[in-house]
């Protein structure tokens, strides 16, 4: 059977050198013709080029990775397009698996799997806890009644039904995914699960980066609550603060008893949800480029 071709996105921002081994990872895809690989480039500086089978493209005009998404997207022409994130290991045989099956007519989400990586031992506590909670599970945003969603850490989408609603919300730093299928979805597309075509994702190895992560997925849910009435409400906070006394103290008890695992879910639990519930208060845009001013003229 042959499967439809495909444009694989993917939004940068970081170093030269992380941009070289994210080149190398997505130039082991397995490609049919009409399939293109394109890294959007989110860097303020950032220029056209191409390593192998994979194009760069500058991207750099908004610094918002949905901006870049939709640059790339507006590259290409495949009927469906893949997108990734940047700390996410795809296997050669992705888009194969994608396909595998063949969608529905109704179809224009379809829903990859995100394996959190098993981090090696001695493990920072923060890549610990997030393999411990599967925390880029796609089966947490997969769940939410009425609300389910797919992120486009690895996802794929049908071209027409992206076209229909606009593609992202560009200048928003978190939610463009959740909301790009609330869209979709009330157009009248349906969502299809992909549990073979899975990535490992790579987690944040500290804890303060975490938390920023978390806040960060905050402003993001905030901004959903208030676009999407109903959906991802927030916490009542007095309630939150005797759940998070409780599994402190349960945390307390496991490092007693030497259960290393029991002590980081323990302890790292309310952190993680008080980050994310706070994270509400943080407006959901993208920080502004910083300017300087020039000097006197000698």
């Amino acid at each position: 059977m042959t499967r439809p071709s495909v444009d694989v996105v993917l939004p940068f921002r970081g170093s030269d050198e992380q941009l070289e081994r994210v080149a190398e990872r997505l130039a082991t895809l397995r490609l049919e013709p009409g399939d293109t690989v394109t890294i959007a480039d989110n860097r303020p500086k950032a220029q056209d080029g191409g390593r192998n089978q994979v194009r760069i493209l500058g991207a750099g005009e908004l610094q918002t990775s949905y901006h870049a998404r939709n640059r790339a997207v507006a590259e290409g022409s495949a009927p469906w397009i893949v997108f990734l994130d940047a700390d996410v290991h795809p296997p050669e045989d992705l888009l194969g698996r994608y396909f595998a099956q063949p969608a529905r007519d109704s179809t224009a989400i379809l829903a990859g799997a995100v394996v959190d990586e098993q981090p090696p031992e001695p493990a920072a506590p923060a890549a610990r806890y997030a393999w411990l909670k599967s925390s880029m599970s796609q089966e947490i945003t997969l769940a939410h009644d009425g609300w389910a969603f797919a992120q486009t850490a690895n996802a794929a989408i049908r071209r027409d039904a992206f076209t229909q609603v606009g593609g992202f919300e560009e200048r928003i730093r978190s939610g463009g995914d959740a909301d790009l299928c609330f869209r979709i979805r009330a157009a009248g597309w349906e969502l299809e699960r992909r549990q073979d075509a899975a990535v490992v994702h790579h987690n944040r190895q500290t804890v303060p980066r975490m938390l920023a992560q978390r806040a960060r997925h905050g402003a993001g849910a905030n901004w959903l609550a208030q676009r999407w009435p109903g959906a991802l409400p927030r916490r009542r906070w007095p309630g939150l603060m005797l759940w998070s006394l409780r599994r402190a103290a349960e945390g307390a008890g496991a490092a007693a008893r030497g259960d290393r695992d029991a002590t980081l879910l323990g302890l790292l639990d309310g952190p993680a949800v008080w980050a994310f519930e706070l994270g509400r208060l943080i407006p959901n845009r993208p920080r502004p480029r910083l300017r300087l001013r020039p000097g006197p003229r000698p």
